[in-house]
């Protein structure tokens, strides 16, 4: 007879037999999810529906309702179209995975794309996930994973692996092709059955599915064209550079030429910042800059930056801050779940904040409030009174300050609102992206640590109500931005594994925040660490890992 040994499956105990597959005992719980299951937790750790059961244990299952789920079935999705292309047009050239767009992924060919061809290719993809191909893991020696790549002509791919020190990589077949897929990955496409494709122009299309933000729905696309000129010009910049993944990072860093990247790095953005200046200094209408970004986009080095700027060009900036206009905290908003919500638009007291700016750009004197984050009260000091003099501008940061609604009162004429955001300008290889958020995790898990003292496990536990804030209050409106500015630093990965590599090795095994680390220290082990000397003092970068001019 067969073994049996019992486990426990969503917290209710059962018995298998021993050696049944994820997969297999994942069919039993199927109607118990939206979407097909992609993955399961075994033991805490997450595992591949290949992988079998011999011991007792406790097992979850995640369909791409799951954020760490989703990111393997959007890899699973990458690999999928990257077979279908081959299959259907490979004499004419290949995918290049780039980056998100508008809750998609922007795919770029490296031949002329028709609305055909991607018509067909959707047709395609639907047709492998009907057929539902197995996607296997296979463990081949690292050596023999190089001479694959090296053969098919995929140099990237052979100068990611040449980079890594185990003996063993596992690789992903699908029919006749084997990718390197960085991350765990379903193990059959028929659960890779709902996305849509969506033809952008002869260069690209969008691959769009459902995200933990749509409510189960695949989100329609809208195109944000400010976004992908920045990605556009980043992009350009890092051809010139010879600068397009991980491996050619690497490859600086081992030529002793990291110095030079560092210095035109920051020489490229600093111009950029003091165009917009120029552009400000200009216009003489403009009395109030707006600036929003996500988490951890460098919001507080850019404002402090572009004030020296401009006051290089006579103007006096003063900053306000919006989080000194919240409610009484009897006043604040709550979330379903009753915490306060001091993100929404209605935690501000608009009425306050509108009147204010509107009494400053008459010339008259107000009294700012200072919020007292104690208390839950705002306080007015006369010694924190301000009049706006000609020559005085005014610079405002804030999560909102992309919405339409802020500030409305005050012509257009007079504002100008600009949107920060560190969009990762380089890739792993041409299949695997990095993805923007994760850049700015580890920022963020770095500066937490030294400028709060909190634990990357205190940062990791905060994230998702972050990203939450930024999907409804800061993304909505980027649209609304009159520039654009990329604060992401090509360079950065390998300076930030110096500081966040040894954070993230102490959270432990039990934490529920474990995988999450796991994850980004696999991303950091990519690059070859790079020491933080070289760093300037007024770059972006020192605004997470100290020692900023700005401090």
């Amino acid at each position: 007879m067969l073994e049996s040994i019992k486990v426990w499956v969503e917290d209710k105990e059962t018995i298998v037999k021993k050696g049944i597959t994820l997969l297999e005992l994942s069919k039993m719980y199927d109607e118990l999810f939206l979407h097909k299951i992609i993955l399961a937790k075994v033991d805490g750790e997450y595992h591949e529906l290949n992988d079998v059961i011999t011991k007792p244990c406790h097992i979850e299952f995640y369909d791409l309702s799951s954020s760490y789920a989703n990111r393997v079935y959007l890899n699973g999705l990458v690999f999928l179209v990257n077979y279908c292309f081959q299959e259907l047009f490979k004499r004419k050239g290949y995918l290049l995975t780039r980056h998100s767009a508008d809750k998609g992924l922007y795919i770029e060919a490296t031949c002329n794309l028709t609305r055909e061809m991607v018509y067909d290719l959707e047709n395609k993809m639907n047709e492998v996930v009907r057929d539902n191909l197995k996607i296997h893991k296979v463990t081949i020696l690292r050596e023999d994973a190089i001479a694959y790549f090296d053969e098919i002509g995929d140099t990237k791919k052979s100068g990611l692996l040449k980079y890594m020190t185990n003996t063993y990589v596992n690789l992903y077949r699908m029919g006749n092709s084997y990718n390197y897929m960085f991350s765990l990955m379903p193990c059959e496409t028929s659960c890779l059955n709902e996305f849509k494709l969506t033809y952008l122009n002869e260069d690209g299309f969008i691959l769009r599915y459902p995200t933990i933000y749509s409510a189960g729905d695949i989100p329609r696309y809208k195109h944000h064209a400010k976004l992908f000129e920045v990605f556009r010009e980043s992009k350009e910049m890092c051809k010139l550079m010879n600068l397009e993944t991980s491996v050619d990072l690497n490859d600086i860093i081992t030529t002793g030429k990291i110095g030079d990247l560092i210095k035109v790095t920051e020489t490229l953005y600093s111009n950029k910042l003091l165009n917009i200046a120029k552009k400000i200094a200009s216009d003489k209408k403009v009395k109030i800059v707006l600036i929003a970004g996500p988490s951890s986009s460098g919001k507080t080095t850019t404002t402090k930056k572009l004030s020296m700027y401009l006051r290089s060009f006579g103007l006096k900036p003063e900053v306000i801050s919006m989080d000194d206009f919240f409610v009484e905290r009897v006043d604040t908003p709550r979330k379903a779940n009753g915490e306060y919500d001091f993100e929404c638009l209605e935690a501000i007291d608009s009425k306050l904040f509108n009147s204010t700016l509107d009494k400053l750009l008459k010339g008259e004197k107000v009294i700012l409030p200072v919020f007292n984050f104690v208390t839950g009260k705002k306080e007015f000091d006369k010694a924190n009174s301000m009049k706006l003099e000609k020559n005085e501008i005014l610079l405002i940061e804030g999560i909102h300050c992309l919405n339409p609604a802020v500030l409305s009162n005050i012509d257009s004429s007079k504002k100008m609102k600009i949107y920060l955001s560190a969009l990762t300008e380089i890739n792993i290889d041409k299949d695997n992206r990095i993805p923007t958020t994760d850049n700015r995790l580890i920022r963020r898990i770095v500066r937490d640590y030294y400028t709060r003292n909190y634990t990357p496990e205190e940062t990791l536990e905060l994230w998702s109500n972050v990203r939450d804030g930024e999907e409804r209050h800061i993304f909505p409106f980027q649209d609304e931005a009159d520039v654009t500015l990329n604060t992401g630093l090509v360079y950065e990965f390998p300076v930030l594994k110096v500081y966040a590599l040894p954070l993230l090795y102490t959270v432990k095994s039990d934490s529920p925040y474990y995988e999450d680390a796991k994850r980004l220290i696999r991303l950091l082990d990519i690059f070859l660490p790079v020491p933080s000397e070289e760093v300037p003092n007024d770059s972006i970068l020192r605004e997470f890992i100290r020692h900023s001019y700005f401090d």
